[in-house]
């Protein structure tokens, strides 16, 4: 019985110290499994504090590494560039978007630009240019030369050799006087509804503008002004207090209709409630 008792206590002493063993074999690997997260923490924290360090404090004062023009060829990357005061050496951190929106937008070519900054090296310069609206001619130097304006009446071209075959698609404005005209400048206040909506015209219904040679502004006497204008398939002329899309369909189709009714008819009169026309004096022009 005794070497029974003894041979228990054995094994279960053996047993004891299995436990205690495989236990401390356990506790050995989970202190090394935390050492080894511990140090895989401590290096992603590093990286990501160098990858901070680059991408915020470096980065943003580190030149432009995209620059992206768009909206008009009006002007080469190059050149407008300069314009703005961007160089070689411009980064995010020290270009001054709304700085960089008032040097171009001095521009006569351009009408409106919107600078962007992407963070943390990129910037966008979108641009609207302008669009000739009407033609007309000045005084400079004693001669007459013909200007481009757009629906804002700001002239961005002067002379023949800018116009580049634009004179043909565009009405002559004629009853204003531009003398010594500059880029830049601007026509009066009191044309600007027409020229919108010339523009209007030309951007929807061109083939209305192609039939009309000129158009005459004359002021009133209530400092507005009245329009007079020139058909380029019928002898006639036409009054008017204002000018649109519809307004101009609707002249087209009546010197149409007047003129096969009646060859002679030299003046429509649309300023009043009830149109009237007039016909040619024998001898006259019209």
């Amino acid at each position: 019985m005794a070497q029974i008792y003894y041979e228990n206590i054995r094994r279960n002493t053996e047993y004891t110290e299995y436990k205690d063993t495989k236990t401390k074999n356990k506790k050995t690997e989970s202190q090394g499994s935390f050492k080894l997260f511990k140090f895989f923490i401590v290096l992603a924290f590093i990286v990501l504090s160098i990858q901070l360090i680059w991408f915020l404090g470096i980065t943003p004062f580190r030149p432009f590494t995209r620059i992206d023009i768009t909206g008009t060829s009006l002007y080469d990357n190059e050149s407008l560039l300069a314009y703005a005061g961007i160089t070689s050496e411009s980064s995010f951190i020290l270009t001054n978007a709304a700085k960089v929106e008032e040097m171009i937008s001095v521009l006569p070519l351009i009408e409106s630009v919107r600078v962007i900054k992407r963070f943390p090296g990129s910037l966008e310069i979108n641009l609207l240019g302008r669009q000739a609206a009407a033609l007309a001619f000045a005084n400079r130097g004693g001669l007459t030369i013909p200007v481009v304006f757009d629906r804002k009446g700001v002239i961005f071209q002067i002379g023949m050799e800018d116009l580049q075959g634009t004179i043909p698609d565009l009405p002559v404005i004629s009853g204003i006087m531009i003398e010594q005209p500059v880029l830049g400048m601007s026509l009066p206040a009191r044309i600007f509804p027409l020229l919108e909506n010339l523009d209007a015209i030309r951007m929807n219904a061109p083939e209305l503008l192609s039939a009309v040679s000129e158009i005459r502004i004359d002021r009133t006497s209530s400092d507005g002004i009245e329009l007079t204008l020139f058909l380029i398939h019928h002898r006639i002329r036409v009054l008017l207090t204002g000018l649109n899309e519809d307004i101009l369909r609707y002249t087209l189709l009546m010197a149409d209709v007047l003129s096969e009714r009646d060859p002679h008819i030299a003046l429509i009169d649309f300023r009043g409630a009830v149109a009237s026309y007039y016909p040619r004096v024998p001898g006259g022009w019209f």
